[in-house]
């Protein structure tokens, strides 16, 4: 936001203003010793170097080498636990004891990533490297600089014997990304007692925005979609690929699909989303504040709405989506396909149901011989989960360590419209806040992708953010 008239006492004023903002933010980032920078880089590249997919890895391997750092900075076996369903995906929960006065935190963060083949990437996906001011290797973004991030503040706080006025727990867990031994879920079923807290804070959720270098937003993710599979199959009895006929079944399925990709989905907002975009109006200003701003009236604006709808970011946090994401059909090449199937992934607003989705894709689609089928959901996002509440204390830490290292920069809540173990712990009843710590420019995000990488300014600023977010939420 530009300012077109600035009286003199006001620039003064303004510029006073910044000389301290900035020597306050320069103090944050030089508030990391070296020691704290070196261990959290070689908890990091360790972490990144053991393969930890559902497929050929273990979370188990990753679970040890992090007890062995805990261990070796004091904390007795008891306050160090590996637990799990089976050898290959265990979960480790860490306890730091502060004086009972309030009820625990529980931290969660998980060591599991999503596959990556060699060939995909510029690099080898399990070798964690430094070059051009970034960290690349499978899970720097997703979500071992926050497995890292969190080992490294529990250190801190016990080597130098910090007692906390309530005690701070540290689950790192399995099976958030695929397989169907979920840490949280595990731990909340087996061994609640090890976890049960106040509130959850997660790294995997939220969003800390930057644009070119600018940091633009803190987001506090409280809310998060549901996350439901739905196979659309069409069967027919097939036939010699010589005679073509109308009955065919790939075609049969295009139809239907064609119809989903036209359609939207109702246009909604929750307490969190209208929070969101009340605070984002005012940060934009211009043609999409008012935008924003028309959206929250009642009724919203509905051609705001569609201008808001064509960026795909904001669509997400305004209704339910359903897009194709795999297709399959066919048994030869000079045959008839007697089968088609499409995977339609759909992340559905708080407050509807998978069968209620489900009934409207029937709809959709339009077709009785497209059956529509969910998918057996199992993992992050599975669970239906209400918004959690902004509750002052939390949202009034986020907002105190943020002003500190980072003035100027908004503290907004947000939904998140991806999937993560808050969606478990959520539907487990305990109110549950995303924040990432780490911030990642809006134009590369490459989770989940080839060559993911996280700037390195950016890993030891969220070391740094983590620590003092820890002793924020456990003093006066």
């Amino acid at each position: 936001m530009k300012l077109s008239v600035i009286r003199n006492t006001t620039f003064a004023v303004a510029t006073i203003t910044l000389a301290l903002a900035a020597g306050i933010a320069v103090a944050a980032r030089a508030s990391l010793d070296n020691e704290s920078r070196e261990l959290a880089r070689r908890i990091f590249k360790q972490l990144v170097e053991i393969n930890t997919t559902e497929s050929v890895g273990s979370t188990t391997k990753a679970a040890e080498m992090l007890a062995g750092w805990l261990r070796g900075a004091g904390f007795a076996d008891s306050d160090v636990q590996l637990v799990g369903p089976d050898s290959r995906h265990g979960n480790l929960v860490v306890r730091i004891h502060g004086t009972g006065v309030r009820p625990p935190v529980l931290f969660i963060c998980h060591l599991d990533v999503v596959e990556a083949r060699r060939e995909d990437w510029s690099t080898d996906p399990f070798q964690f490297i430094e070059k051009d001011g970034y960290f690349y290797g499978r899970g720097t973004e997703d979500i071992k600089d926050g497995d890292a991030i969190l080992v490294t503040d529990f250190i801190r706080l016990k080597k130098e014997g910090y007692r906390p006025d309530r005690d701070l727990i540290l689950a790192l867990t399995a099976d958030e990304e695929a397989g169907t031994n979920n840490g949280v879920a595990w731990l909340i079923a087996n061994h609640r007692e090890l976890i049960d807290a106040d509130f959850v804070i997660n790294p995997d959720a939220g969003n800390f925005e930057m644009e070119k270098g600018k940091k633009s937003l803190v987001g506090v993710g409280a809310s998060e979609k549901l996350y439901q599979d739905f196979e659309l199959k069409v069967s027919n009895r097939g036939g010699h690929g010589s005679l073509p006929t109308p009955d065919n079944a790939i075609y049969q399925l295009a139809e239907g699909l064609t119809r989903l990709e036209h359609y939207q989905f109702p246009f909604e907002l929750n307490d969190v989303t209208r929070a969101y975009f009340a605070r984002m109006a005012d940060l934009f200003g211009g043609d999409t504040g008012a935008d924003m701003k028309a959206i929250l009236k009642v009724p919203a604006d509905s051609a705001a709405i569609d201008r808001l709808g064509k960026t795909p970011y904001y669509n997400a946090r305004m209704r339910t989506t359903c897009t194709a994401t795999m297709l399959n059909g066919g048994h030869a090449n000079n045959a008839l396909p007697q089968t088609a199937t499409a995977n339609i992934n759909c992340r559905i607003l708080p407050g509807h149901s998978s069968d209620e989705i489900r009934a409207t894709l029937v709809k959709i689609v339009n077709d009785p011989e497209i059956a529509v089928t969910a998918v057996v959901a199992n993992g992050a996002g599975s669970t239906a989960n209400p918004p959690a509440t902004l509750r002052p204390d939390v949202m009034g830490a986020v907002e105190k360590v943020a002003a500190e290292m980072w003035p100027g920069v908004p503290v907004v809540p947000v939904m998140d419209s991806g999937a993560s173990d808050n969606s478990t712990t959520r539907g487990a009843g305990y109110s549950s806040y995303g924040l990432a710590g780490v911030f990642i420019d809006i134009n590369d995000d490459r989770s989940h992708g080839r060559d993911e990488r996280l700037p390195v300014a950016s890993f030891y600023e969220g070391v740094d953010f983590y620590y003092r977010l820890m002793k924020a939420f456990s003093s006066k």
